[in-house]
C-alpha cells in the first residue's frame, strides 16, 4: 500500500469512527427525549437526564442542544406545553388552574405568561381560538429532533391481515396540515352533538391521501373516521358517510406520539414492499388510532398503520 493509499484508508477509518460516535450521542439523546416524554409529571432535573444519557453533568447541556438545536429545558417547556395545548383545545370542561398545574407551573398567572411568550396566545385566546399554524412552527423545535440517522428499522413487526368493511362517518380534511386540528376539533364536536360514533365505543381512523411533506399544502387531504353502521344526517360540520373497503392489508404497529410515525409509513413503502414482493391496492394507506393524545399520555399512544394490498 502506498502513502496515498494509506492516507485514504486513514481518512475513511476517521470518518466512519466519527459516524459511530454521532450514532452512540443520537441513540443516547434520544432515549433521554424518551424518558421525558415518560415521565413529563415528574421534576426532570439535569443531574438525571444526564444519567440516562450516562454523559457528564456538566457537558450535558451542551451535548444536548448541539444534537437537538435547542436546550433541555426548552425541550422539556415545549414537552409540557404541548400537552396543555390539547388539554386547553380537546378538554374544555378542565380548568385552566389545572391544566397550568400538571404543566408543573406554579400558579395560573405564570402558565399564562409563558404560554403567550411561547405561542402568541393567552391560554384563554387558545382556547376559543387556536392559531395552529404558529403553533406548528414553535413546536417544529422540538419535533425535528435529532438529526443523525439511526438504526429505524429494528422492532418493526409487519404483519399481512385481511380486513373488512368499516363503514364511517368522514369529515374530509382539506389544505394544510397545520391545520389538521381545527378539522379534528369539528369531527369532535360532530360526535358529541349527533351522539354517534362514540369515541369511547368506536374506532377512530384517519385516511391519508397525501403526505404532507411532498404535497402543496393546498392540495393536501386526509379523512377523519369514526366508525358508524347508522345513516349520517346532514349536519352543520359536514360529516358523511364513507366506507374503508374490506381487503388484504400489511399492518405495522406504532407506539408513542405520532409525529414521529413517518418513518415507519416510509419503511412500509421504501422498504418493507420491496422486500414482500406484495403489490398495492387502490386505496391510501390509512391509521387506526387504538389511543388518543391528551387521554393518555404521548409515550403511551398506541396507532397501526395499515397498507392496502393485492
Amino acid at each position: 500500500m502506498n502513502r496515498e493509499q494509506m492516507f485514504n484508508q486513514q481518512s475513511k477509518n476517521k470518518q466512519s469512527n466519527n459516524q459511530q460516535t454521532l450514532m452512540r450521542y443520537a441513540e443516547k439523546l434520544t432515549q433521554v427525549c424518551e424518558y421525558i416524554t415518560l415521565n413529563i409529571d415528574t421534576d426532570l432535573s439535569v443531574a438525571t437526564l444526564s444519567q440516562v444519557a450516562h454523559f457528564s453533568k456538566y457537558h450535558f447541556h451542551r451535548q444536548f442542544s448541539a444534537f437537538m438545536g435547542i436546550t433541555v429545558s426548552k425541550y422539556i417547556l415545549l414537552m409540557r406545553l404541548k400537552r396543555a395545548s390539547y388539554q386547553l383545545v380537546y378538554h374544555a370542561p378542565m380548568q385552566i388552574i389545572d391544566i397550568a398545574l400538571l404543566a408543573k407551573f406554579e400558579n395560573p398567572e405564570s402558565f399564562s405568561r409563558m404560554f403567550k411568550k411561547t405561542f402568541a396566545q393567552t391560554p384563554s385566546q387558545f382556547r376559543k381560538a387556536p392559531h395552529w399554524q404558529n403553533w406548528h412552527q414553535i413546536m417544529s423545535e422540538a419535533n425535528e429532533g435529532i438529526k443523525i440517522q439511526i438504526d429505524k428499522d429494528k422492532n418493526m413487526h409487519v404483519e399481512t391481515v385481511t380486513v373488512a368493511e368499516i363503514p364511517v362517518a368522514v369529515l374530509e380534511h382539506h389544505g394544510t396540515v397545520e391545520l389538521l386540528n381545527n378539522s379534528i376539533s369539528q369531527f369532535i364536536e360532530w360526535r358529541k352533538a349527533s351522539k354517534l360514533s362514540p369515541v369511547k365505543s368506536s374506532k377512530t381512523y384517519g385516511v391519508a391521501y397525501s403526505d404532507p411533506k411532498t404535497t402543496a399544502a393546498e392540495d393536501f387531504r386526509f379523512d377523519l373516521c369514526g366508525e358508524e353502521n347508522k345513516t349520517i344526517p346532514e349536519n352543520p360540520q359536514g360529516v358523511i358517510a364513507k366506507v374503508i373497503p374490506a381487503g388484504r392489508c400489511a399492518r405495522l404497529r406504532h407506539l408513542g406520539s405520532h409525529d414521529k410515525m413517518d418513518d415507519k409509513i416510509y419503511y412500509l413503502y421504501r422498504d418493507w414492499l420491496a422486500q414482500s414482493g406484495e403489490k398495492l391496492r387502490d386505496f391510501p394507506c390509512y391509521l387506526h388510532y387504538v389511543n388518543l393524545f391528551p387521554e393518555v399520555a404521548e409515550s403511551e399512544l398506541i396507532t397501526d398503520i395499515y397498507l392496502p394490498l393485492q
